[in-house]
């Protein structure tokens, strides 16, 4: 009888992906906390369905019980915890989600000004020369985002710097993700869902609605996001 041979079988090929999470940084008292979470869900329902979110504990200090109990109430609000960080290993069990490392800390270094005779680098930008349609995503965290045509109701643009949409800005615009202050958001015409800086943000209900028309630019004041016609 003759031997079977067998066929190779194919490599395995693991590749590498990121993704932009949400970070939600608890304080105490918690449950005050989490009625600010539940007002920012009211202003915008359904935003964060299906995003992933990360649990910075670094600022409080709570038990295994209270993580777990937490972990808990924030799925009860269709939030997908992705992982925990700023908490002891030890803290947490298999059931909970697991502990994060590693993450992009959203912070401006204090560095010194640069010399005279060095040259400013320029900032990486993303160029879209398309429309950006419904449900889709655009993610830049290294730069500005530049879009030549129109953003529809439902996509997605975030970038870690500034954004510059040539046509109308009907869906979500996020600038300034990794902690970008300057960061700012301009459009020929503005009919966004969300329009966010460094995490601060306006929802379409508090967009003054005579600034549809004409050019816009969206920017951080403080902790308030202004936005104002472009003039």
């Amino acid at each position: 009888m003759d031997a079977v041979v067998g066929t190779k079988p194919k490599p395995f090929r693991i590749r590498g992906r990121s993704y932009v999470a949400f970070v939600f940084s608890p304080v105490v008292p918690i449950l005050d906390w989490l009625a600010e979470v539940d007002a920012a869900l009211r202003q915008s329902p359904g935003f964060f369905v299906g995003k992933p979110v990360v649990l910075d504990l670094s600022a409080v200090d709570l038990s295994q019980n209270a993580i777990a109990q937490l972990v808990a109430n924030l799925e009860q609000r269709d939030l997908r915890i992705l992982g925990i960080e700023g908490v002891d290993a030890t803290r947490l069990t298999t059931s909970m989600p697991p502990l994060m490392m590693g993450g992009r800390q959203c912070v401006i270094p204090n560095n010194p000004p640069p010399k005279k005779t060095e040259a400013k680098p320029k900032a990486a930008s993303l160029l879209l020369d398309t429309q950006v349609r419904s449900g889709q995503s655009v993610v830049f965290p290294e730069g500005d985002i530049t879009v030549v045509g129109s953003v529809s109701s439902g996509a997605e643009i975030v970038a870690g710097g500034s954004i510059h949409v040539y046509g109308t800005l009907r869906g979500r615009a996020m600038a300034g993700i990794n902690g970008n202050l300057s960061a700012r958001i301009y459009s020929q015409k503005i009919e966004a869902e969300l329009l966010a800086i460094d995490g601060y943000y306006l929802t379409a209900e508090q967009i003054d609605a005579t600034l549809y028309h004409g050019p816009t630019q969206v920017w951080l004041a403080g902790d308030v996001v202004q936005i104002t016609p472009l003039n």
